[in-house]
């Protein structure tokens, strides 16, 4: 006899629990930014369903037993930022959402002939662009580690060939480098330990 799973669809076009997955996947498929796990029993669904969906999503142990970084160090005031990429190149997108919540702060995309990397820095810049505007003083959060150095150095060192298709992404990568070369920051970059605390909370789920 299969294994039975439940699932529960924190955000989706019905949020609740299914005992079924083609119901489940009616709630999520197509949906932006939806958030959903499986679960062995009905018990465990109902009480991740009754919580934060970031406590369960991507989450792979409370504490790595190699470096002992919990998830209790994550900052929750802060921002996170990811990116995901159909093809390489493909259909880009990128976000970013408060660490606390779940919340979408903001999404742009999808674009043409992108990469996941260039994704990852539009990203980054975006939110340090914005928190300054808003003089907000919380951390960013990216699991990037080619991003983070990208926005060190000011500069998108991508491979990605320009060309009609994807001008306007290319666009906001001269763009984002202008940015950083013209304006200074005191927001904090730090890198997410996805090994160590899952999925960042940015992630699209498509893996």
């Amino acid at each position: 006899m299969a294994k039975k799973n439940f699932y529960v669809v924190w955000k989706g076009v019905r949020p609740g629990v299914y005992d079924r997955w083609d119901e489940a996947k009616a709630q999520v498929e197509g949906f932006e930014g939806a958030m959903y796990k499986s679960f062995p029993n009905i018990d465990d669904a109902h009480k991740a369903f009754s919580e934060n969906p970031w406590n369960y999503l991507g989450k792979q142990t409370a504490k790595s037993s190699a470096k002992g970084i919990s998830r209790a160090n994550i900052i929750q005031d802060s921002l996170s930022v990811d990116a995901a990429c159909s093809g390489n190149p493909g259909l880009m997108e990128y976000r970013g959402v408060y660490v606390r919540t779940g919340q979408q702060i903001f999404h742009q995309g999808p674009f043409e002939q992108g990469t996941n990397n260039v994704g990852e820095f539009l990203a980054l810049v975006h939110g340090l662009a914005l928190l300054k505007q808003q003089k907000a003083n919380v951390p960013i959060y990216s699991d990037s580690v080619n991003a983070i150095k990208w926005v060190k150095d000011k500069k998108c060192k991508t491979k990605l060939v320009e060309t009609e298709a994807n001008e306007v992404l290319f666009d906001l990568i001269h763009r984002a480098e202008k940015w950083l070369q013209e304006n200074t920051y005191t927001t904090q970059i730090i890198k997410w330990e996805t090994a160590d605390w899952g999925e960042i909370p940015a992630d699209f789920g498509r893996k």
